[in-house]
């Protein structure tokens, strides 16, 4: 095997890889990438077993074909040290060690056999369809830090997927929550699809918010019963699902808020996150006093001290209310419009907040006691 390769090209492809492969494997080839060079193309896989990342370079200089296995985190370590954007040579010799050349750089890496590598690649079914990558990014990024971190209960560390319907209008629907908030967000789709609803896991997720993040395109979806595989133009990740119910999270959205604050959110997100600064672990409520027109934020910690804020808000009613400042500042960062709805009921039921901006996610968080 040898072939010629642009560093910086390498250089991205083995960074997403590095979200991939764990780094306490206990099998050494789970620790290594698959190399593959043939008919002008490079293709890079990684695997940890529940998570596949397949990565194509085209246009390769391939001079001989072939492919190998190197430790991944080495091989991007010593890419990105290279001088952006020169050509690397690389080469297996007789000896099994891939052998890297750049300028005046020479390094010969050990090799397992490409054999050894665990890679199946599954026939998904053919019940695809196509979504735009921002819109995607969008649906995760509204729900993917009210993900679960209790590993008690599984079902809840990811974000659940599926299909909705509405007054004859289809959406692809995403809910997390940690049992004390909860994201809602969907998407309009153009037409019907076939979908199992799914429970995508929260490596998959970042992993795949970080590939969306650098693509605008087109992603074709395809699930099989406990996978699915997203296609971008030039990577598919293909992911084990979380076999788990999710609960039934209609039930949990407040019916009978009837009192509506209407907040600047740029004024809101700040205030919260100063008064919040207070608070060391920001574990501390943040206070709402809440008067006509007036709404009072405060945060009181014993060991260091005590911060507050009053901010002109529209509001009709009185009514004292705490909640998680992080809860808070996760939500309104990810708010689109200029404002942010918060709809109340008392101090003890949970708050549903609307983005003006953006009619299609919706969010709601649970008081804090005191």
């Amino acid at each position: 095997m040898k072939f010629n390769v642009n560093q910086q090209e390498l250089q991205q492809a083995l960074n997403f890889c590095q979200g991939v492969i764990e780094k306490r494997s206990t099998l050494p080839i789970l620790s290594n990438i698959l190399l593959d060079a043939q008919n002008s193309r490079l293709t890079i896989t990684a695997t940890d077993l529940d998570l596949i990342f397949i990565h194509q370079l085209n246009n390769i200089e391939v001079l001989e074909e072939g492919k190998t296995t190197t430790t991944s985190s080495i091989m991007y370590d010593i890419i990105r040290k290279f001088s952006s954007g020169k050509k690397i040579n690389l080469t297996l010799n007789e000896k099994n060690k891939l052998h890297l050349e750049s300028d005046k750089s020479i390094f010969n890496l050990n090799c397992i056999s490409a054999s050894e590598f665990p890679f199946t690649e599954d026939d998904f079914n053919q019940d695809e369809f196509i979504i735009k990558s921002k819109q995607l990014l969008k649906l995760l990024n509204k729900c993917k830090f009210s993900i679960s971190n209790d590993e008690t209960r599984h079902y809840l560390s990811g974000i659940y997927i599926h299909k909705t319907e509405f007054e004859d209008k289809y959406y692809l629907t995403a809910v997390a929550t940690d049992s004390h908030r909860m994201s809602i967000s969907k998407i309009r789709l153009d037409k019907d699809i076939v979908f199992e609803p799914i429970i995508l896991p929260k490596k998959t997720i970042f992993q795949l918010c970080s590939l969306l993040d650098n693509y605008d395109g087109e992603v074709k979806i395809s699930n099989v019963k406990s996978k699915i595989k997203f296609e971008l133009n030039n990577s598919v990740l293909i992911s084990k699902l979380i076999d788990g119910k999710f609960p039934n999270y209609i039930q949990v959205i407040p019916k009978n808020n009837q009192k509506k604050l209407e907040i600047d959110l740029k004024l809101f997100l700040n205030s919260v996150d100063r008064v919040a600064s207070v608070s060391l672990d920001k574990k501390d409520g943040v206070k709402f006093i809440l008067k006509k027109d007036s709404l009072n934020l405060s945060v009181n910690n014993t060991n260091s001290g005590d911060g507050k804020e009053t901010l002109s808000v529209k509001f009709d009613h009185d009514l004292e209310i705490s909640f998680n400042s992080r809860y808070l500042i996760d939500i309104a960062s990810q708010l689109d419009g200029e404002k942010v709805e918060i709809y109340l009921n008392d101090s003890g039921s949970p708050a549903l907040l609307k983005d003006p901006g953006d009619f299609n996610s919706i969010f709601v968080v649970m008081p804090m006691k005191g």
